[in-house]
């Protein structure tokens, strides 16, 4: 059984594709850093229905914690499925930005993507087979007033994606990012009012996690063996 490590997994979208990899019969892991106890429950809740799971919890932007982490867990075989989906936002237009803003949201998507992928790729190289999914936003493709910070870590992760594509492509190993919009969950249904979402949005709705993570699985399993170094918009028709 191949297994899957899905960081942030606890949140809306990363609870999503941990279920949907669950179903598609891949051994989860369920990464979470202040969540645990949630990350915990969606573990118990995939093995209920007949899955297989576990909950780990380790902060991505801490090296040494993370590489710890990821050798415990690489003793028990490579991780042939990497979707790095840990991120957070701390909006602010430009000018009015404090650098502790600027550098957490960079250290999370940015460091934190090579804190977690690097140590997993000599394993997963090994097996000849990889599927690593980044996952971006669409403040990465067309960017996004009050998000420079969040805009500029995202479109960072597209380098990344493209670059490392072309370093595994000979491996069996495909590497893509996923640049969701506007996706319901808790600071989605505050954010952003019907109104706002019918302004923004050209199909007049939010996407459903369940949506991203059908996009995800498809990218995870054997069918998407041709698809590599893309940035995949899921927004709505939003470009």
């Amino acid at each position: 059984m191949k297994r899957a490590l899905v960081t942030g997994g606890s949140g809306a979208i990363g609870a999503a594709v941990c279920r949907q990899l669950a179903a598609d019969g891949y051994a989860v892991i369920v990464h979470a850093h202040s969540n645990l106890k949630q990350a915990q429950q969606l573990s118990a809740e995939i093995i209920a229905n007949g899955g297989a799971a576990c909950a780990v919890s380790f902060d991505i932007t801490d090296t040494q914690a993370t590489k710890a982490a990821l050798e415990e867990l690489l003793a028990g075989g490579a991780i042939q499925i990497l979707v790095n989906n840990a991120g957070i936002h701390d909006d602010a237009v430009m000018p009015g930005m404090r650098p502790e803003q600027w550098t957490r949201v960079i250290d999370v998507s940015l460091n934190g993507f090579f804190n977690v992928t690097q140590p997993l790729l000599m394993p997963m190289i090994g097996t000849r087979w990889g599927r690593i999914i980044n996952l971006s936003s669409v403040a990465g493709v067309m960017g996004n007033r009050g998000q420079v910070n969040y805009a500029a870590a995202k479109a960072g992760l597209h380098g990344a994606t493209k670059s490392l594509a072309l370093e595994l492509a000979s491996r069996g190993i495909t590497v893509n990012a996923v640049a969701p919009g506007i996706i319901v969950s808790p600071m989605t249904e505050t954010a952003f009012p019907k109104e706002t979402i019918n302004s923004m949005v050209p199909m007049k709705r939010a996407g459903r996690p369940e949506e991203v993570a059908d996009l995800i699985a498809f990218l995870a399993s054997d069918r998407a063996a041709y698809i590599s170094g893309q940035v995949i918009s899921i927004n709505g028709a939003m470009a």
